[in-house]
């Protein structure tokens, strides 16, 4: 199966998609894993990424659509792929549908994952992460630590990170609604997009991700 998946911050996408492609077989195709692989291995498209990065500019679409195609080119990729964070806008969905029509395929479902903005912002305000090991996360209502401010696994001191906070997360809402959020629309005029409500258990989000796809028990 050929899938994109997309949601606010905190809708979980990481989570589901690394079990999503697990239970479906493909490869998880994540942007971020993108700009890491290709800048530690100094690839063309990673050096000018890292260029600018290091200038505190946003990476362009071409750079980020040319990773994408590259990564799409690699062999555990032909019998299909799940696609977190890209396409990011319109001009890369644009961008992946020409790259897919070249091919002679298509995407078989738009997996859209629906949280409430209050729980959104609930969600990743109260994340509190472990200065020692950024692995080891905990929230402020879901998952409290034993001990307030320090982390069950190692007794480091736990942080809320900058891009945690109320009002940056709702900048980063507003963004989302901005640039990802049409290509929803988009998406909707091919009848590809499946919406998903993401409240509950991972497990319980999983079940219909996947009965979604005709893929359930």
């Amino acid at each position: 199966m050929r899938i994109v998946l997309v949601g606010p911050p905190g809708a979980g996408k990481g989570t589901q998609a690394a079990y999503l492609a697990r239970n479906l077989e493909i490869p998880h195709i994540s942007t971020g894993d993108l700009f890491r692989a290709n800048i530690s291995q100094g690839t063309p498209l990673g050096v000018q990424a890292k260029s600018y990065m290091d200038a505190g500019n946003l990476v362009p679409d071409e750079v980020t659509i040319g990773m994408a195609e590259d990564r799409l080119e690699q062999a555990d990729a032909a019998g299909g792929f799940l696609l977190d964070g890209f396409p990011r806008n319109l001009k890369q969905a644009e961008a992946l549908d020409a790259y897919l029509k070249g091919k002679g395929i298509t995407l078989d479902a738009v997996l859209d994952l629906e949280v409430p903005e209050d729980e959104v912002v609930k969600r990743i305000a109260g994340r509190r992460i472990c200065r020692k090991n950024s692995a080891h996360v905990f929230h402020a209502e879901y998952s409290k630590p034993k001990t307030e401010g320090v982390c069950d696994v190692c007794g480091g001191e736990l942080y809320q990170r900058d891009d945690d906070h109320e009002d940056t997360v709702r900048k980063r809402l507003e963004v989302y609604h901005s640039e990802t959020e049409p290509i929803i629309d988009y998406y909707k005029e091919q009848e590809l997009v499946v919406t998903i409500p993401a409240l509950g258990k991972v497990e319980e989000v999983t079940r219909r991700a996947m009965s979604a796809l005709g893929r359930g028990e």
